[in-house]
């Protein structure tokens, strides 16, 4: 019939118009981040992933499995890559592409959550977060974190839509992933449970299947949960850059709002009539489709919970990051309100939409460029130049058995330019594990090596581009490049009482020109001091 055969064809148009869109939004994130792959320094954290993958495999897994705690599988990754093409290119290429390949995930799962329409609106609003495009280039476990994260959502919800064992066999394979990748994985886990059991309320679900997978999932994750138990034990639940602690609910929601705001824009008046935009969209989903309102309420409502119940105990750090798998929940809510607002527009509902996604996606692009600059600008020149200048001097002088304190993103451009490191590390955040690093260096220790940078990575807007040439003292070889002040002791430091001594008076030095960690590495020194004495 005609009107049979001219449904379909607007079905295949909308199919095919979707695919595009979706093609479209990825090829464009992957080539944004291609370009921009080496705009931002290296960070600490690179350094730290990259010396440790460079280990043998077993030993890579002892580290971060029985001394660090952490994310198996992104180390698993960072080794592989590390054997290709060894450097910090590979590392970030692995970001890249679990950013990209996320995209399209996050397409599946809100158009199986709502529509196509939405979906592209929505993966749209994702790609262009600042939250995505930094940590699509950031070479830690992020990116691979949102995408293990959606895909075990997506699959959960595949599993529910026809519950067999192949589908269930694949949601407990995506979960094991995503519980490797991250210890935060387990909120999104508790997140399926939760929507699971809200949804046995409301309709007949068979439990069987689903019982048996999470059973599966929960034993198979056994050494998991000891390493991320071991994590939480030396971290506190987790350090993060700007340190915020979570002491009571209210903490809580002012964390969430902080997230919120780093996905789309975190100005007042650009997060409240975004926020107010998403609350609509979440009003429209619990009347049209209460199933995803649900999941979007327990994606939400457990890890809040969880951090909570946290802060009432010891301090708990967070960053935007521990809570990527948000982001989709997010733009859904705001995709959902959007169209909403622009449908009494009639036939011109389609281009007030577009005006209204245009403006979330500037205040995005705004956003990013306010939190990260060189993201989008590139490296001032005079630190891209001056931190070339202290990784020649670090070649020069570089020894194999020199003991290097922190892992120092200048360490890894001396790397690269063929200093003989990749041995000797000490932790600066944690004084057991600085003993321990000692420890299997042996005595005698070799020359002790520092850096202190004045540069602020994370306010790159208020960077200090250049520091006073100061040394700790005669026994001490000291240069400034640019933001950058290297110290070597002039002799070895024998013993790890020496270096211990060494470093906390580098650190101190550190104070008296205003270095962001200098107090924290300080007390990891006089802490580990104090421990070495005490016997």
């Amino acid at each position: 019939m005609p009107g049979a055969s001219t449904g379909r064809g607007t079905a295949k148009r909308g199919r095919d118009g979707y695919r595009l869109g979706v093609a479209g939004i990825t090829a464009g994130l992957g080539v944004f981040l291609l370009v921009r792959l080496h705009a931002l320094p290296p960070h600490e954290d690179e350094a730290l992933a990259f010396f440790v993958s460079q280990a043998p495999l077993g030993e890579v897994l002892r580290i971060v499995l029985g001394e660090r705690g952490g994310a198996p599988l992104h180390y698993l990754f960072a080794y592989l890559a590390g054997h290709v093409d060894p450097g910090l290119t590979s590392l970030r290429l692995l970001s890249v592409g679990f950013a990209v390949a996320s995209m399209p995930v996050v397409a599946a799962l809100v158009a199986r959550l709502t529509d196509r329409r939405t979906a592209l609106v929505a993966t749209l609003v994702t790609a262009v977060s600042w939250t995505t495009l930094y940590h699509g280039i950031y070479a830690r476990m992020y990116s691979l974190f949102l995408f293990t994260s959606v895909l075990s959502l997506l699959l959960l919800l595949r599993a529910l839509e026809r519950s067999t064992r192949g589908r269930w066999a694949a949601w407990a394979a995506g979960t094991l992933a995503l519980l490797a990748t991250q210890p935060y994985g387990a909120l999104v886990l508790a997140a399926e449970i939760g929507y699971v059991a809200v949804l046995r309320v409301r309709r007949p679900l068979p439990l069987r299947a689903p019982l048996i997978a999470l059973a599966a999932v929960v034993v198979l994750a056994g050494p998991l949960w000891r390493t991320y138990a071991l994590l939480a034990s030396r971290f506190e639940v987790g350090l993060g850059e700007r340190g915020s602690e979570l002491g009571s609910p209210l903490d809580v929601v002012e964390y969430l709002w902080d997230v919120f705001g780093d996905f789309t824009a975190g100005w007042l008046w650009v997060a409240v009539p975004a926020a107010l935009v998403a609350a609509l969209g979440l009003v429209v989903l619990a009347r049209m489709r209460p199933e995803a309102a649900i999941l979007t309420g327990s994606i939400v409502a457990v890890p809040a919970l969880a951090l909570v119940a946290a802060g009432s105990g010891a301090g708990v750090s967070l960053e935007t990051r521990h809570l990527i798998f948000l982001l989709p929940f997010a733009a859904m809510a705001l995709a959902v309100g959007l169209l909403r607002l622009a449908a009494p527009a009639g036939r011109a509902a389609v281009l007030v939409a577009a005006g209204g996604l245009g403006l979330v996606l500037a205040a995005q692009v705004a956003w990013g460029i306010e939190r990260t600059p060189w993201l989008y600008t590139g490296e001032p020149a005079a630190r891209s130049e001056a931190r070339a200048e202290a990784a020649e001097w670090l070649v020069a002088t570089g020894r194999a058995d020199d003991v290097l304190f922190g892992y120092e993103p200048t360490y890894l451009d001396a790397w690269e330019h063929g200093a003989p490191y990749g041995e000797i590390f000490v932790p600066r955040a944690d004084a057991e594990l600085a003993l321990e690093a000692l420890e299997d260096a042996g005595e005698p220790l070799g020359h002790g090596v520092w850096v202190l940078d004045a540069s602020d990575y994370v306010d790159q807007g208020r960077a200090r581009l250049t520091i006073a040439p100061a040394s700790p003292g005669d026994d001490f070889e000291a240069r400034a490049f640019g933001p950058f002040l290297v110290v070597r002791t002039r002799e070895p430091t024998r013993t790890m009482e020496e270096f211990l001594e060494a470093t906390a008076r580098v650190q101190e030095l550190g104070l008296l020109l205003a270095i962001g960690d200098a107090e924290r590495n300080l007390f990891t020194a006089q802490e580990a001091l104090a421990k070495l004495r005490s016997g």
